[in-house]
């Protein structure tokens, strides 16, 4: 005898009718063609209540970068007088398409991202109610790739910030912003991963994975929870293609707040700095330090005065835990570094001489000096320079960084921007702000920079 098929539930059944009809099977004009609002009493689920009150905090960003179109050949002063072409440099204009969220509504505060607004002339900011501001950029952080800009607006609706570090595998979040220039745009998914690193150009990384849709025109705009809290700032996708294929990133909310906290206070963000020099463990390196395991980071240098110089760190130590949690990597290290506030208590964990060990030591500021471009050249008035970070220099980096050129300055005519770094003038290198100090009083006629950026290297000609 054959198994009784098994009876649906009365609620069921009801809900794959309602299916039934939506899908069209059943003809539009049965008198069941409605889509109930309830079945056994319950309302049908919907994120719209939830959208209501999150959309309008969604703003659209478009910004406007002029940029120096450089020719070698045509920026020899002698040969632009000879041609009869103007003095100022030729420009191209880029522009850039983005979202960003309002996190303060009687400030006009927007988050969004750094490579959306950085280095930006100009800054558009258009609501969901169709008001258009020009936006002013408080500041913006590559090292995360967050950015706060401000509009003279009234009337703005903000979001909630959550605790991004209550979200778990496989909770439903929502991604909001405006993909391909297409107006607003709603997609759900849930949380693929946490903790993702090791990916981009951003240097401190503790992304968020999911797989609702992002795709260009998303970056900078929110990612929320059911609740229409900000849980995270939608910044990148993996894609061979270029579209979306279920693997994007954000940047989490305590991050993104404690940076924010940072920018509006002084336009800039400061880190803390264990002060140490480190190197992943090799099965090499683990025989000549005769070392039991490879877990863990061996640390290379210590600078005086540190923190982790106070704390008694040693070179020679092994790394081996960060606050309890296991240390696998360099990246791992910066990460925490970069990550934590000024001022936290970092638990180490370490061996020395076979034996396990517990210290706590304090992130403080590192310091870097700086230096004028006046005082090195009347032609560099307006820019700062600044020796690299610890950070800067373990990622292979050298030079001096420019900390930040006056709008309307000849430097700024020329091109330079914050962020990039000065690694020669001439033909000759530069490998630290000091050595750039040495050259102060050399005044050639031509004033040749070479710049490295996101871009790569190239001259810069200040006349």
């Amino acid at each position: 005898m054959s198994p009784r098929p098994a009876r649906l539930p009365h609620w069921l059944s009801r809900l794959l009718v309602a299916a039934v009809i939506a899908i069209g099977l059943i003809p539009a004009g049965s008198p069941a063609a409605t889509l109930p609002a309830a079945v056994d009493g319950q309302p049908m689920p919907s994120l719209a209540p939830m959208l209501t009150r999150v959309t309008p905090a969604v703003v659209n960003i478009a910004s406007t970068t002029r940029v120096p179109v450089r020719d070698a050949y045509f920026e020899d002063p002698m040969v632009r007088q000879f041609f009869g072409l103007p003095a100022t440099p030729r420009e191209r204009v880029e522009q850039s398409l983005g979202s960003g969220v309002i996190v303060d509504a009687a400030k006009g505060y927007i988050l969004t991202n750094n490579h959306v607004v950085g280095g930006a002339d100009e800054i558009k900011v258009t609501l969901q109610d169709g008001r258009s501001f020009k936006g002013k950029l408080i500041g913006t952080d590559p090292a995360t790739d967050v950015a706060v800009v401000q509009i003279p607006a009234e009337n703005l609706h903000a979001l909630p910030m959550a605790d991004s570090s209550t979200l778990r595998v496989g909770d439903y979040v929502v991604a909001v912003g405006e993909p391909f220039g297409l107006g607003q745009t709603v997609t759900a998914g849930i949380v693929s991963a946490l903790g993702r690193s090791g990916l981009g150009d951003s240097s401190y990384q503790n992304f968020i994975q999911t797989d609702a849709s992002i795709n260009p025109g998303n970056s900078g705009g929110p990612l929320v929870n059911l609740r229409g809290e900000l849980v995270g700032i939608n910044t990148m996708i993996f894609s061979p293609s270029g579209g979306n294929v279920g693997i994007g990133f954000a940047i989490p909310s305590n991050l993104t707040a404690e940076v924010m906290k940072q920018l509006i206070a002084t336009g800039r963000v400061q880190r803390g700095s264990l002060g140490v020099q480190a190197q992943a463990i090799t099965p090499r390196i683990a025989q000549a330090l005769k070392l039991k395991t490879s877990t863990g980071v061996v640390v290379t240098g210590v600078s005086n005065g540190s923190a982790a110089a106070r704390a008694g760190l040693q070179p020679g130590d092994v790394l081996t835990s960060l606050d309890g949690k296991p240390l696998h990597s360099v990246q791992q290290l910066r990460n925490t570094e970069g990550l934590l506030p000024l001022g936290s208590a970092v638990r180490l964990g370490f061996t020395r001489d076979g034996q396990s060990r517990q210290i706590s030591a304090t992130l403080t500021a590192e310091k870097l000096a700086s230096v004028e471009g006046d005082q090195l050249d009347p032609r560099l008035a307006g820019v700062r320079f600044r020796e690299l970070s610890q950070d800067q220099r373990n990622q292979g980096w050298y030079g001096a960084e420019i900390l930040s050129v006056q709008p309307g300055s000849r430097a700024a005519q020329a091109g330079l921007r914050h962020g990039q770094v000065l690694i020669g003038v001439g033909d000759q290198r530069i490998t630290s702000l000091r050595m750039l100090r040495g050259l102060a009083g050399v005044r050639p006629r031509q004033l040749v920079l070479v710049i490295a950026d996101a871009d790569g290297s190239h001259y810069v000609l200040i006349n």
